[in-house]
């Protein structure tokens, strides 16, 4: 009977508490946690993630800066995830700085930010994610296995992260 118990009883334990190779603990963004600028900016640097505006600024209320202020934290686990999973550089090119179009899942939400398209993002996504309905806009989209919807708007990958993607 212990013999069972333990077969049985440690690995639901370890599934649980995220301690099996390749079992992934995904967070759902219903907990979310807003983040400030310099925060996301210090994971994003430490994971090797880059970042760029036009206005080369990240003031939140300026459409030409690319800020990240009050940026969910699932979303910028999410970029981490793609960095991680794709080996690709990554580039973000829009964050939660106004201009962008409103809504629940949005940018000034915290849901979104763009990356630059690269042929290795590309790839990525074209090979590791399922191609569904284009966008009511007319854009394509793929949706990765965590849920999360990867939009190719043409000149960026607009990316709404649900989840973090298995951080």
């Amino acid at each position: 009977m212990k013999s069972v118990l333990r077969r049985v009883l440690i690995p639901v334990v370890a599934v649980l508490a995220g301690l099996l190779p390749g079992v992934v603990a995904v967070e759902q963004a219903s907990a979310l946690t807003k983040m400030t600028h310099s925060q996301a900016t210090a994971i994003f640097s430490a994971a090797g993630i880059t970042w760029s505006s036009s206005g080369n600024c990240s003031d939140w209320n300026n459409s030409t800066c690319t800020s990240f202020t009050n940026i969910n934290d699932s979303t910028v686990y999410g970029v981490r995830t793609l960095r991680q999973s794709s080996g690709c550089a990554i580039r973000i090119t829009g964050g939660t700085e106004t201009g962008h179009a409103s809504g629940t899942y949005s940018h000034r939400n915290g849901y979104k930010v763009d990356v630059a398209i690269t042929t290795c993002v590309t790839n990525y996504v074209h090979n590791n994610f399922t191609r569904i309905a284009d966008r009511g806009d007319g854009y394509p989209q793929w949706r990765s296995g965590a849920g999360n919807i990867y939009a190719n708007e043409g000149n960026h990958w607009d990316i709404t992260y649900y989840n973090c993607g298995g951080c």
